[in-house]
């Protein structure tokens, strides 16, 4: 493991933080952000959603912080400071879902060398629940999972669902999967969306956060997928929905306003949870950690009685998620 930056002034998180590079076991470079503080009871694993990086959770790991509890982050490979997979360096791309997976095992190799806290509790927001789902059924050593509006299936017309998985499977034929999804475009979407407009929060100020950061560091910026990445999540969300869920703790948080992931899927998911709890927010769009005060004080607050409830039971072997990390 070695330094990375992390841009304290534009993630305004609490003080402490560091970051690290890891090198997945494909020779990826990803990058390693954690929030932690002496007594803290309990670490949150955040995988974040597609066009995300470390620095965008800053306040919310400050807010956790106030709760006793840390906070890890993760750039994924294509996206934030990690390797960029694509020669245009905007577009989101991977080239197999699974490879995400290799991400996670090199994070949680990165885990135990760092010995944070436990229990550590996954969190999953947008492709992030989608990349969390599938790594607790590869057993990831965590004792819950939390969910923000957890990408379990793509929001999008049902007249162009079978648009989209034709475009995906003919552009992989073709060589043509490199390009843009259909829609969407290489400006990062905080910087061309105005606030009036945009899916993701109703609370200006925490919207002008994330344009201040894509503005000072461009590098951390990124634009819409690619066919192969959309032809590539609508397979894995596929593969996911036809899995039980996992036996372990979860709460999952959804807007009444969601209007970038399916919510059908979501609840079709938390209803065949055992002992899973969906919190629904009234109002409230994509970001939830992200949302108005009042939103935001919610949802941590659960976060935190959720992570003092869990169980007294060791967490699972990490003996199918060990992998090197340098």
């Amino acid at each position: 493991m070695r330094d990375a930056p992390l841009h304290h002034d534009i993630a305004d998180g609490p003080d402490g933080g560091r970051a690290w590079w890891l090198e997945a076991e494909d020779g990826v470079r990803i990058r390693l952000g954690a929030w932690s503080h002496a007594g803290a009871r309990g670490t949150i694993v955040l995988f974040p959603g597609r066009t995300e990086y470390i620095e965008k959770y800053g306040r919310a790991a400050r807010d956790l912080a106030l709760r006793g509890y840390g906070l890890v982050a993760v750039d994924w490979r294509g996206q934030g400071l990690a390797d960029r997979l694509a020669d245009d360096v905007l577009s989101g791309h991977v080239h197999y879902f699974d490879d995400y997976q290799r991400d996670v095992r090199a994070v949680f190799a990165a885990l135990g060398r760092l010995d944070l806290p436990r229990p550590w509790v996954l969190l999953g927001h947008s492709m992030g629940g989608c990349i969390g789902l599938r790594a607790l059924h590869n057993g990831v050593p965590v004792a819950g999972s939390l969910f923000s509006a957890p990408m379990w299936g793509i929001r999008m017309a049902e007249l162009l669902r079978p648009v989209a998985w034709s475009l995906g499977w003919g552009s992989r034929r073709v060589g043509m999967d490199h390009l843009y999804a259909p829609g969407t475009q290489a400006n990062p979407y905080v910087l061309s969306e105005p606030f009036a407009t945009n899916k993701l929060t109703r609370d200006e100020e925490m919207y002008r956060y994330m344009i201040d950061q894509t503005n000072a560091c461009p590098a951390l910026g990124l634009g819409g997928p690619s066919l192969r990445w959309l032809h590539e999540a609508l397979i894995e969300c596929r593969r996911l929905a036809r899995m039980p869920s996992p036996d372990l703790p979860c709460l999952t948080f959804l807007g009444t306003d969601e209007d970038i992931v399916d919510p059908g899927s979501i609840h079709a998911r938390m209803n065949a949870w055992p002992g899973g709890t969906l919190k629904m927010l009234d109002g409230a769009r994509h970001e939830v950690m992200m949302e108005t005060p009042e939103t935001r004080q919610l949802v941590f607050d659960r976060m935190a009685e959720f992570m003092a409830a869990l169980p007294d039971r060791p967490e699972p072997a990490q003996s199918s998620m060990a992998t090197s990390c340098r």
